[in-house]
C-alpha cells in the first residue's frame, strides 16, 4: 500500500499459527510490521475464537501457559471489529464455510488484505469479485509488501 497510511490485515488462523505459535517462521516479519503499528492487524469474536481453540489442538503439544500467553500476546497487538453491519456487501460464498468469517472480517473491518495459505479462500481470487473490497493474498505476496 502506498500513499502512508496504516494497512488494514487479517491473518487466517493458520498465518496466526506461524506469526505467533513458530516463532522462527520465515513470515515473521509480518508481525513485525503489525508490532511496528505500519498495519492494523483486525479479528473478530468468531475469529478470536477459533484461534484460541487451535491453539490447544494436540498437534501443537502447546502447555496451557504457552496458549495463554501466545493468545495474550495477540490480544495485544489486534484490534476487535464488531458485527456485522445491516447495510454489509454481500460476499461470495466461501466453499468451507469455516473460512467465511475470514471474508466478513475483511470485508467488516474495511481491510486492505485478508493474508491465508487456506486453497478455498484464494480461489475466490478468480474473477475479482472482491478485489474492490479488499485483497486476498498468500504469506509470500505480502511479505513481498514488506
Amino acid at each position: 500500500m502506498s500513499g502512508g497510511g496504516t494497512l488494514r490485515v487479517v491473518f487466517d488462523t493458520n498465518v496466526l499459527l506461524s506469526l505467533f505459535v513458530f516463532a522462527d517462521s520465515r513470515f515473521a516479519p509480518l508481525r513485525g510490521e503489525v508490532a511496528s503499528g505500519r498495519w492494523a492487524a483486525l479479528t473478530s469474536a468468531p475469529c478470536l475464537a477459533e484461534f484460541r481453540r487451535v491453539l490447544g489442538y494436540p498437534l501443537f503439544d502447546l502447555t496451557a501457559e504457552r496458549q495463554e500467553t501466545t493468545y495474550t500476546d495477540y490480544l495485544a497487538l489486534v484490534s476487535m471489529i464488531d458485527a456485522v453491519p445491516q447495510d454489509a456487501v454481500a460476499l461470495p460464498k466461501c466453499k468451507d464455510r469455516d473460512d467465511q468469517k475470514f471474508l466478513e472480517l475483511a470485508r467488516d473491518g474495511a481491510a486492505h488484505w485478508l493474508v491465508t495459505a487456506d486453497k478455498a479462500l484464494l480461489r475466490l481470487r478468480r474473477g475479482r469479485r472482491i478485489e474492490h473490497l479488499f485483497r486476498i493474498l498468500t504469506p509470500d505476496e505480502a511479505l513481498a509488501q514488506v
